[in-house]
């Protein structure tokens, strides 16, 4: 294509990008009747919104003052533009053939390969993906340069963040000179100004900063990152109803990474389906969000500045990130198209390259160019079933041509030849007569630090040495390439062995006993540390600092040589099979707790009344108590072998605390000691309690189990002193209770108890005519002839009549009259995957909040938000993903600022802040006019749809 057709045809497309962009632009400015929740941009939010009248006297004066100016000052801008057009093409790469996509500031800056090719965003917030697919579905893609392969190979950190710079402000350069065309004369300049208001949201203030009008450049966040910049960031204004504030626990089966120690002690770890930055000595965490699967694997350059992080489940991905800043520079997607995921990932030493094993049944290993910002595999090698499930992956740290992995029955050596993009892998089997000795199964596998050598630990406490055999020659075909060969057994101890790594020239082993050893390169024990109690050892992890120089205060160990000389490492991160972590200073063998989470699932939270304090249960038997607003653990109980948490509940002056067990058993503590309050626990059902209620006088206790048993509990003076005893129990449903409720009489102050269950049953029981072994029974009530209720709920005093709200499996919400039990209203409920599983009302604060109030429900994986009163609009409910896996538990703080969600098998418990001002803000009482994007759930700032939606 001769020069005049090709610049003919990228004014057409860039016509086309302007042109879609003003539409979308003007479409958002223009629909004030907007009803989503968070469809006003951040400034918008800030209290800068102008007003509607102002906007349309804006419009009419730009569109006179364009008439005026008409041709000749349009003319004039063409030809500015095409000047600062030639100086910025000279600052391009030459050999321009494809370009990187960058996150920057936590938001989203696409920057898009051929119109062929598929979209590329970067997230956020979780469960992102089917949204943009949504959006861009019927949009233009943007041609944009890209570089080559070979120009865009990097090896360091500061020429990543230098290239995700340029091709930004390379970007909002064109765009801004593209809009300043369409626009023109001072009408344009005002456009151009309020573009790059909009553009700064995506770039940061820090980005945009005093940035000329043609696109002049300063140093991005990433390149001019140091590593305090990530706790020095202010967090801004939230611009979500419902925001992550806070993450309890942590996946003990995934590695802790330590990933900073000269200025402050900082780590990583994995909790759910976001990754943890967790400054210890400021108590404070970084989200790294972006996954809408539960994180699977991760692991960090040998630098500590990038993270690789991997889901497995449906539109898998894998985000790498900037330490330093809490930046996606890179997400691939789709990168298992069978849809099971990543097992492990490994970076390689000089971080140019990623590694990845799929979870399917035919497992794939894959090495990606992720500096290219590509969306393929550079090489993809299929394993033979007869391999074993691969589970563990690392590179050569002096070869990045080089990796190991393996499963529990097989060692895999593998190497890239580069140039024709393959990869062969080399995987003696070991039999029985290899070494006429038992080898046990493989755990972990490295490279030996003199790289000619493979050991693989195993679990009878042994270590395999596999010998590299490599050309003396470059090899002349692949046949011809390195491979590998059992060498010897080596006994090293008679633990299992579960963790291999080397630091400081050592290979050092962690064990099922808690022990860790170092051994020196020709595996003779050089120290070790058995005196520690310590659980099975999952994770060792050393500091990227080296090791102080010694001073005369220095008190380092002796080593196990007859020389015995000082034994110095740098100091390292313990984690263990118990979900606790520690830190070791090895001067002077200092061993801290840094914190103890659940190891088995949570599905038990209750909140205090009046203090800001959260009880956490755990099915292992722990119950924690924790300050949610100063982030601090209080104190805890373990009670004994067996007992696991179910259910918990505060009584409603919080000085009681109802706790049911995994097998039956029902304890009322004190809440401020977590002492037994009833002389001995109450063991009258058999099996799992679900649901603990209090009466609002705190005079009646009422349990659920999963027979369908409802049992009652009531407080009776005994020689002067307040007891709790057992009342009475009823098998009163067919079917599992999903809700037990206390409530109170119109008429008079007498508690009254509800139970509903899956068998479509309301029954209300009559407390004053129960005694000793006999609950009486009321009333019973048939709430659907079709789909089954999920929960129920008091409904909020918003009408003259008293309700009961109901949510279904059909997605609708019913509301029943508390007293003739009578159907008075079937609406939509929230739709979004899944039915509402749980429900509570928001707490007031004040009584000017009684008028309008708020309802938080969860499903199978969200939490939500619903404005009442309900009446079926969709555009009144928000939803975010919470726990991929599943959510097991909803509480509320007393104040309403906080909603806590607790994830079940994923030992997590997460804290949400909920703001809303700004629902109140994005709002409006008439319908959405933004036709494109009435049928979205998720409601974002129009600012951000428009750089989304192009």
């Amino acid at each position: 294509m001769s020069d005049p057709e090709e610049n003919g045809a990228k004014e057409t497309e860039e016509k086309e990008y302007n042109q879609n962009y003003k539409e979308v632009e003007n479409t958002c400015r223009k629909s004030p009747d907007d009803t989503s929740g968070w469809r006003e941009s951040e400034e918008d939010l800030g209290g800068n919104q102008l007003d509607r009248k102002e906007l349309r006297e804006e419009e009419e004066e730009e569109n006179a003052e364009e008439k005026e100016k008409g041709e000749e000052e349009e003319e004039e801008e063409d030809k500015a533009a095409a000047g600062v057009q030639e100086e910025t093409s000279e600052e391009r790469t030459p050999e321009v053939k494809s370009t990187s996509q960058y996150g920057l500031q936590g938001t989203f800056l696409e920057i898009l390969g051929d119109t062929g090719s598929k979209q590329s965003l970067r997230t956020d917030s979780s469960g992102l993906s089917e949204l943009f697919r949504g959006l861009s579905s019927n949009q233009d893609y943007v041609n944009v340069a890209q570089v080559h392969p070979e120009e865009q190979q990097m090896g360091s950190s500061a020429e990543l963040g230098e290239r995700a710079h340029r091709e930004a402000q390379n970007q909002l350069g064109q765009e801004e000179r593209d809009l300043g065309r369409k626009q023109g004369g001072a009408g344009g300049g005002r456009g151009k100004a309020r573009h790059r208001k909009r553009i700064s949201y995506f770039l940061g203030d820090e980005e945009m900063g005093s940035q000329a009008e043609a696109g002049g450049s300063r140093e991005s966040l990433v390149s001019s990152s140091t590593e305090d910049t990530l706790f020095q960031k202010d967090e801004g204004t939230q611009v979500y109803p419902l925001a992550l504030s806070w993450l309890f626990g942590w996946n003990s089966s995934l590695p802790v990474f330590y990933i900073r120690e000269r200025s402050q002690r900082v780590l990583l770890y994995v909790c759910g389906h976001t990754a943890v930055i967790y400054n210890v000595p400021r108590n404070t965490q970084h989200h790294l969000q972006g996954h809408r699967n539960v994180i699977s694997c991760l692991c960090v350059s040998e630098d500590r500045r990038w993270i690789a992080t991997a889901d497995k489940g449906p539109g898998c991905l894998i985000i790498i990130w900037d330490s330093f800043t809490g930046i996606p520079v890179h997400t691939i997607f789709d990168s298992c198209p069978q849809g099971n995921g990543i097992r492990a990932i490994a970076i390689s030493h000089d971080a140019k390259y990623l590694a990845t094993v799929s979870d399917a049944d035919a497992q794939e290993v894959c090495i990606w160019r992720w500096t290219l910002a590509v969306e393929t595999p550079a090489c993809t090698l299929e394993l033979p079933r007869e391999h074993g499930f691969q589970n563990y992956l690392t590179f050569n740290p002096a070869n990045n041509k080089e990796l190991v992995s393996n499963s529990k029955t097989q060692t895999i050596y593998y190497w890239w030849h580069e140039e024709k993009d393959t990869l062969v892998h080399s995987a003696p089997l070991l039999v029985e007569n290899t070494f006429n000795k038992l080898v046990g199964k493989f755990s972990q596998s490295i490279f030996h630090p003199n790289s000619t050598q493979i050991l693989s630990a195993t679990l009878e406490g042994k270590l395999v040495v596999w010998d590299i055999h490599r050309c003396a020659l470059a090899p002349s075909s692949l046949a011809d390439g390195p491979f590998i060969r059992p060498c010897k057994l080596v006994h090293l101890q008679r633990e299992a062995v579960s963790v291999l790594t080397t630091a400081d020239g050592y290979i050092v082993t962690g064990d099922i006993k808690g022990n860790i050893k170092f051994y020196d390169q020709t595996l003779s024990i050089a120290n070790w540390y058995s005196h520690l109690n310590l659980s099975c050892i999952r994770t060792l992890s050393f500091s990227p600092s080296p090791v102080s120089p010694r001073t005369e205060k220095s008190n380092f160990p002796l080593d196990c040589t007859l020389k015995g000389d000082l034994f110095v490492v740098r100091n390292f991160i313990i984690a263990t099979s118990d979900a606790t972590v520690y830190h070791l200073t090895t001067d002077g063998t200092r061993l801290e707790k840094l914190f103890v989470e659940p190891k088995d699932a949570v599905c038990a939270i209750s909140c205090h009344p009046y203090q800001p304090l959260m009880a956490v249960g755990s099915a292992c038997g722990v119950i924690k108590v924790w300050d949610y607003e100063q982030k601090k653990y209080l104190f805890s109980r373990v009670f004994e072998k067996g007992l696991g948490v179910q259910s918990l509940t505060h009584n409603p002056e919080g000085a009681l605390l109802g706790a049911g067990f995994t097998e039956g058993t029902v304890y009322i503590l004190d809440a401020m000691s977590l002492q037994n309050e009833a002389p001995e626990p109450f063991k009258y059902s058999r099996s799992n309690v679900t649901h603990v209620s209090f009466s609002h006088d705190s005079q009646y206790m009422a349990t659920a189990d999963v027979n369908f048993t409802v049992a009652v509990y009531m407080m009776v003076v005994r020689g002067g002193r307040r007891v709790w005893e057992y009342l009475a129990r009823l098998r009163s449903h067919r079917q599992s209770i999903c809700s037990l409720l206390f409530g109170v009489y119109l008429d008079s102050n007498e508690p009254r108890l509800l139970s509903l269950g899956r068998d479509r049953l309301l029954i209300e029981y009559n407390l004053s005519r129960s005694h000793k072994d006999h609950l009486e029974v009321l009333d019973i009530h048939h709430t659907d002839q079709g789909h089954h209720p999920t929960c129920m709920v008091w409904y909020p005093l918003l009408t003259k009549e008293l309700f009961l709200l109901v949510c279904d499996s059909g997605y609708k919400v019913k509301l029943f009259n508390s007293t003739t039990k009578m159907c008075r209203k079937t609406l939509l409920g929230p739709a979004y995957g899944s039915p509402v599983e749980q429900a509570r009302v928001l707490p007031v604060r004040t009584a000017l909040e009684l008028e309008k109030r708020y309802l938080v429900f969860i499903n199978r994986d969200k939490v939500g938000l619903q404005i009442l009163p309900v009446d079926g609009n969709p555009h009144k409910t928000c939803a975010m993903v919470c726990h991929p896996d599943g959510v097991a538990g909803l509480a509320l703080s007393y104040d309403g600022r906080y909603a806590f969600t607790a994830g079940g098998h994923d030992c997590s418990v997460v804290q949400w802040k909920i703001n809303l001002r700004i629902w109140n803000l994005g709002i409006q009482k008439k319908e959405d006019t933004l036709a494109p994007l009435q049928s979205l759930s998720w409601a974002w700032p129009a600012s951000r749809l428009l750089r989304i939606s192009i």
